[in-house]
């Protein structure tokens, strides 16, 4: 999988990690931002999000994310990741896994690694560090980089450009196909869908011949 591959994007929510109550708590800030927004109860709102994301997943012909919804609804990212970064406690819902750890330093050692999130900067930050992955990529993007949330051509665009490779020559990683892997794909890329730790894992697997 990997002959050719000379960088690796990750993401980072159920990507690196896996957390069900994180989500569970990102969902309820989301909820409770919309809901000052539509003058509704935070429980309304996210009876709300989850019509909106129905709706526009079956309009898109792919998965909607919470970003989309909110866009749909009239809602402000800057405001809804000022809220996540003010709000969201990551730390107790996360551990760090030393197999991931040295996973990443094992592929860093003969491909570029960076991160490319729909997160922000400092949520980002303190999951990275809550996880021990912290200072394992060349680059981190995340949503403050351009406002534009996966999947966006514009974005992935400037983040080739960027790291200065062609997508032949990446490998992007994550749990949400669509969310994550279809545009890579269309682009060029080779992907690789990961939904849990063991299938992150596996990526190890083709790793026998060195840098290309």
């Amino acid at each position: 999988m990997l002959t050719g591959i000379d960088a690796i994007v990750f993401d980072l929510d159920g990507t690196l990690y896996q957390s069900e109550s994180l989500g569970v708590q990102i969902a309820a800030c989301a909820d409770r931002y919309l809901a000052d927004l539509l003058r509704v109860s935070p429980e309304e709102a996210g009876e709300i999000v989850r019509r909106v994301r129905r709706e526009l997943t079956a309009r898109f012909g792919r998965e909607a994310s919470l970003s989309d919804a909110c866009r749909e609804l009239g809602g402000d990212l800057r405001e809804l990741h000022r809220r996540f970064a003010a709000e969201v406690a990551p730390e107790p819902h996360l551990r760090r896994d030393s197999r991931v750890v040295q996973f990443l330093r094992t592929l860093g050692a003969s491909r570029e690694l960076y991160l490319y999130t729909n997160n922000n900067r400092a949520l980002s930050g303190r999951i990275m560090d809550a996880i021990g992955v912290t200072g394992l990529f060349r680059r981190v993007v995340t949503i403050e980089d351009n406002w534009r949330p996966k999947p966006d051509l514009q974005a992935l665009d400037a983040l080739f450009a960027d790291i200065g490779r062609k997508p032949s020559e990446c490998l992007f990683v994550g749990d949400r196909y669509d969310i994550d892997l279809r545009l890579p794909a269309e682009l060029g890329c080779s992907v690789y869908l990961s939904r849990t730790v063991d299938e992150l894992l596996g990526l190890t697997l083709p790793l026998s011949e060195g840098p290309q």
